[in-house]
């Protein structure tokens, strides 16, 4: 594998060297992974004399603000997007997944190349760099340094890429995570000289005490269904008005219901005025949720994916909760 990435990394940095201005997108309704990924692709380009955009149409979430003090992180507008050359996508592998970048794009066309570890990529990008056996996005920009030069990769750079593999793998727990993670997370914390706790308390440990009144009245909508194998919880926008939060504080709450004894999926639904957002997670290997997801115009990875419903949540609820029995009847039979 690590040959495969060398192969891969060493094309890509070929390609972006040509370039003097490059800009780089996170994925709409961005998360840990793809804003430490953008984040060290920007430090990467900057040190190799090339003027670097971030862009994503979405603000980045409360947690991970510290991390666009490293590098600042814009909407897209005309302007910059046309001083761009050419375009890398992260930690999503769909068009669709970036915003405006898919509008902007149909009507100036410019080489675009892809960075994700999501499946069933779309092949209409210049060029791809797809491992679905990737705990992360930012496992594999690792190699972006690794490949040119590792000394390029500060503290800065060490601890974008740090977070995005923590919050990607649920704290280095779920079984995307290899010997190939655990060795470049401690290679990051070597190269970046700080500790895990650094990064791990500015993205888990600064909730607030109304986001703890609303995980509350969410705990108190967990119900099991299936013969208690998969579990529901739910988020109104009444609730966040009660407890004047947002959804950002949302952020970790599907983990609870997951964590219910012999449970082997479950879902947060959000019911917060457009419809209804779901994340869905499984822990069982017979359980995969990018299928559960796609079956109703969602999708992600096999143990963790995401979805919308039009409502309303009673309905919603019920429709998702029959298409993971028809997957656990199924596995019933295997």
């Amino acid at each position: 594998m690590a040959f495969q990435y060398a192969y891969m990394f060493n094309e890509l940095i070929q390609k972006l060297k040509q370039y003097d201005t490059v800009g780089v997108f996170s994925h709409i309704r961005p998360d840990g992974d793809c804003i430490g990924a953008q984040v060290a692709t920007c430090l990467w380009l900057q040190e190799n004399d090339i003027r670097a955009f971030a862009f994503n149409d979405d603000d980045v979430p409360l947690n991970l603000k510290w991390l666009a003090d490293y590098y600042p992180i814009r909407q897209p507008d005309e302007k910059s997007l046309q001083k761009c050359d050419a375009f890398v996508l992260l930690d999503g592998n769909s068009p669709k997944r970036f915003g405006s970048y898919s509008d902007y794009i149909q009507d100036d066309p410019k080489p675009t190349y892809m960075v994700d570890h999501h499946p069933d990529p779309y092949d209409g990008f210049d060029f791809s760099i797809s491992v679905e056996e990737a705990s992360s996005t930012c496992e594999l920009i690792f190699h972006l340094f690794l490949q040119n030069d590792i000394s390029q990769l500060n503290e800065d750079a060490a601890k974008a890429l740090y977070t995005g593999i923590l919050t990607d793998t649920g704290s280095l727990q779920y079984d995307s995570v290899t010997p190939e993670t655990m060795s470049i997370a401690s290679e990051l914390l070597r190269i970046g000289g700080f500790r895990p706790n650094e990064v791990a308390e500015r993205v888990f440990s600064n909730k607030s005490l109304n986001q703890l009144h609303l995980l509350s009245k969410a705990m108190g909508t967990i119900e099991l269904y299936e013969d208690n194998q998969i579990a529901v919880m739910y988020v109104t926008k009444e609730m966040l008005e009660e407890t004047n939060t947002t959804n950002d504080d949302c952020e970790g709450f599907v983990g609870y219901p997951l964590s219910v004894t012999g449970i082997k999926a479950a879902i947060l639904f959000k019911a917060l005025g457009d419809g209804v957002k779901m994340s869905l997670r499984s822990k069982s290997n017979d359980v995969n949720v990018n299928k559960w997801a796609r079956k109703i115009g969602g999708g992600g990875h096999k143990k963790a994916s995401g979805a919308w419903h039009p409502g309303p949540l009673e309905e919603t609820i019920k429709e998702v909760v029959e298409i993971g029995a028809e997957q656990l009847v199924s596995v019933d039979k295997s």
